[in-house]
C-alpha cells in the first residue's frame, strides 16, 4: 500500500504523458488509475504495451476508443468507487457502442467474470500480470466478445518493458522492484490479486533508473508490496550471486546523486540494520520509511498474522533513529479489526504516543472477500464504533504530526518543488528528505527546482517557509 501525499494527489488522475498528435490517426485510449502506488506503475507499463500496437493516449474518455481503469481492492469503498465511475462510462458507451471498455489490476482479478457476466459493466477484463495479452484481448472484445484473462503468473515481472512515463510533470518516477507478496496478512487481498512474490533482475532496475535520469526526473521510488524482501539470485560461473534490496538500492543510488531516491513499502519483521546503513551512507536515499503497523496490540498482530510484536515494531523504530537519526517514520493502522477490544484499541493509541510519527495512513477495518480474516473470523465490531475508534487515531496523529512540525520551526531543509500549491498560485509545494510536505512563495522558482526553505510556520499536516537558496539546474 503506497503511503504518501503525492499519491493521494494522483488517486483518479488521468496522466497524459504522450502527445496526442504522436499517431493522429490511430486508435486512442484513456486510463484512470486508483489505489497503490504498484498500479500507477503498471498504468505506465499498460501505456507502453497499447503505444506499441498502435494506440496513443487520450485526456478525454469521451472521445477515447478504449477506455480503461485500473483499480484496488484493498479496501470496499474503492470497489464501490470503481463501480461507480464505470457506470458514467458506460454512458459513454450507449452513445459510442464501439467504444471498449477494460477494467485492470487487482479489483479485475478478485472479481473476474462477474464485471462481465453478472453486472455487465466491462468488455475487457485483465489481471496484474495479464497485460501483455492485452492487445489480443481487445482484438478479440471488437468482434463483440466479452473478454477475460486474470491468470497469475510466478515469473511476470515486465523487467524487459520500458514504461511510457504518463505523469506529464516529470519530475517523480517510479520503479517496480518486484512483484507479489508472500506475506499472508489476514486482513489482505494482495497474495490472491497479485500473486507470489517475484524479483526483477537488478541491471533491468538500474538500466530503468538510467533512463529516468535521462529524462531529466529528479526523483524516483522503488516499489514492491514489500521492498525489503527484494532477493535476486543468478548463476555466475558455477556459483550463485545475490542482491538483496540494501545492494539493489546503492546499485540505484550511485545512478546519480543528483536524483532523490525513495522506496515503499518495507514490512516491520524484514527491514534490516543493512538498509539502514545504506540510506546513512547516500545522501540521496531519502531519510523517509513507512513503517506500517496496522495495529498496537500483540493479540490483534496475532490475528492479522503479521509476524512480529509490538515489542518488535517498537525495537525497530529506536534501531532506525540510532542509524538515521532525522529519519521521518509514516505508517498505516486498521481499527476495528476482527474481535478487537476497547483495551486493545487503546494499546493502539499508547503506540501511536510513544513512536510519535510523521504521518499515518488510517482506516477502520473492511472486510475483503476471499481473505482469511473474512472464513476464520468474524467482523464483530459494530461500524460505529470503528469510526469512533478511527476519530481517536486520526486526533493522536494529528497531536503528533503538530509536535513533530513545531520541532522544525526555524530550521532549513532542502526540498524538491513538485507543483504549484492547491490553495495559491502564487506558492509552490515539495517535499523534503523526510517526505514532509513544504510550501513557500515561488519567487524564480518552479517545478523541478531543488531549494533550500527555511520554516517560519507550521500546521499539522504541513510546513510552511520562504526560500533561501536556489540550487542551479543539474540538466
Amino acid at each position: 500500500m503506497e503511503t504518501n501525499e503525492l499519491l493521494e494527489e494522483r488517486q483518479g488522475e488521468v496522466f497524459s504523458g504522450i502527445a496526442l498528435d504522436q499517431q493522429p490517426f490511430g486508435k486512442r485510449f484513456y486510463i484512470e488509475s486508483y489505489g497503490c502506488a504498484m498500479n500507477f506503475a503498471d498504468s505506465e507499463i499498460v501505456a507502453s504495451i497499447l503505444e506499441k500496437t498502435g494506440y496513443s493516449v487520450s485526456t478525454d474518455y469521451e472521445t477515447a476508443d478504449l477506455i480503461l481503469l485500473n483499480t484496488c481492492s484493498i479496501r470496499e469503498k474503492a470497489e464501490q468507487t470503481v463501480r461507480a465511475r464505470l457506470k458514467n462510462f458506460n454512458a459513454i458507451k450507449r452513445e459510442k457502442p464501439e467504444t471498449l471498455i477494460g477494467i485492470l489490476g487487482c479489483m479485475a482479478e478478485r472479481l473476474k467474470k462477474k464485471l462481465v457476466d453478472e453486472e455487465k459493466l466491462v468488455d475487457i477484463v485483465v489481471g496484474p500480470d495479464a497485460y501483455r495479452s492485452l492487445p489480443a484481448l481487445i482484438e478479440e472484445a471488437e468482434t463483440g466478445q466479452k473478454v477475460v484473462n486474470v491468470l497469475l503468473s510466478r515469473e511476470e515481472t515486465y523487467g524487459d518493458i520500458q514504461p511510457v512515463r504518463l505523469d506529464k510533470r516529470g519530475i517523480s518516477g517510479f520503479i517496480s522492484i518486484m512483484r507479489g507478496c508472500d506475506n499472508m496478512c489476514s486482513f489482505c487481498v494482495v497474495p490472491f490479486t497479485r500473486g507470489r512474490e517475484r524479483s526483477r533482475n537488478p541491471f533491468s532496475i538500474v538500466e530503468e533508473a538510467k533512463a529516468l535520469d535521462k529524462m531529466g526526473y529528479k526523483e524516483i521510488t522503488l516499489l514492491g508490496q514489500n521492498v525489503d524482501s527484494y532477493k535476486w539470485e543468478e548463476k555466475m560461473e558455477g556459483q550463485t550471486a545475490t542482491t538483496n534490496f540494501a545492494q539493489l538500492l546503492e546499485m540505484v543510488a550511485l545512478v546519480n546523486k543528483n536524483i532523490r531516491i525513495r522506496f515503499s513499502t518495507s514490512h516491520p519483521k524484514d527491514i534490516t540494520d543493512e538498509v539502514l546503513f545504506t540510506i546513512a551512507k547516500h545522501e540521496n536515499i531519502c531519510n523517509y520509511i513507512h513503517l506500517p503497523v496496522q495495529s498496537g496490540s500483540n493479540i490483534v498482530l496475532e490475528r492479522m498474522n503479521r509476524g512480529y510484536t509490538r515489542e518488535w515494531y517498537l525495537e525497530k523504530v529506536k534501531r532506525i533513529r540510532e542509524i538515521i537519526p532525522d529519519c521521518g517514520i509514516s505508517t498505516d493502522i486498521i481499527t476495528g479489526f476482527c474481535g478487537e477490544t476497547d483495551g486493545q484499541h487503546q494499546e493502539t493509541i499508547s503506540l501511536m504516543n510513544e513512536v510519535q510519527f510523521d504521518m499515518a495512513y488510517m482506516y477502520y477495518y473492511s472486510e475483503r472477500p476471499g481473505t482469511l480474516a473474512a472464513r476464520k473470523y468474524l467482523d464483530d465490531v459494530p461500524e460505529e464504533i470503528k469510526k469512533s475508534r478511527l476519530t481517536e487515531i486520526i486526533d493522536a496523529k494529528a497531536k503528533s504530526s503538530t509536535g513533530n512540525n513545531e520541532k522544525d520551526l526555524g530550521k532549513t531543509f532542502k526540498v524538491l518543488i513538485e507543483r504549484v500549491s492547491k490553495k495559491s498560485d502564487d506558492d509552490l509545494c515539495g517535499r523534503n528528505d523526510q517526505n514532509k510536505i513544504v510550501v513557500f512563495p515561488k519567487g524564480d522558482s518552479k517545478p523541478g527546482d531543488y531549494v533550500d526553505v527555511e520554516i517560519t510556520k507550521i500546521t499539522p499536516q504541513t510546513l510552511l517557509g520562504k526560500i533561501v537558496k536556489q540550487y542551479p539546474s543539474t540538466n
